[in-house]
Parts: structure tokens; sequence; C-alpha cells
């Protein structure tokens, strides 16, 4: 059984499996395939490193809806 890491999303409390990347969060929060962005500590991570990008404890991560329009 693996360790969870303790962090927040859009300022809540959550918890992700250790080694979790944010690709793998973005699935377990089961957010869309497209029109959504990911900050991490505060800066934005691309889509293409979201496999790539691990979690880790304490981390803070926001996730913004993109809207069309104007």
């Amino acid at each position: 059984m693996s360790a969870a890491v303790a962090l927040t999303v859009n300022g809540k409390p959550a918890q992700a499996e250790e080694g979790s990347t944010l690709g793998q969060l973005a699935d377990s929060l089961g957010l869309p395939a497209r029109g959504v962005a990911i900050a991490l500590d505060g800066e934005i991570v691309p889509r293409s490193q979201w496999a790539f990008t691990l979690v880790s404890e304490g981390c803070a991560v926001e996730v913004v809806s993109i809207a069309a329009g104007g």
C-alpha cells in the first residue's frame, strides 16, 4: 500500500498517493480532457508536462477552468 501525501486543491485539503503525477491527480479529480489549466505552487504547468510533474507533500494545486468568450 502506498503512502499518501497531503496537499491542497483549490484551497481545500486533499490527498494523493505518494509518487503521483499531476496527470494522475487530474484523472482522480475527474477533470475534463480539455478546457482546464493546472497551477502547481503558483506556476502554470503545461498539459504536456502533467504526466511528468510529481505532486509532493504540502504542495498547492489550483485548477482553473478556461472559458471562451469576451
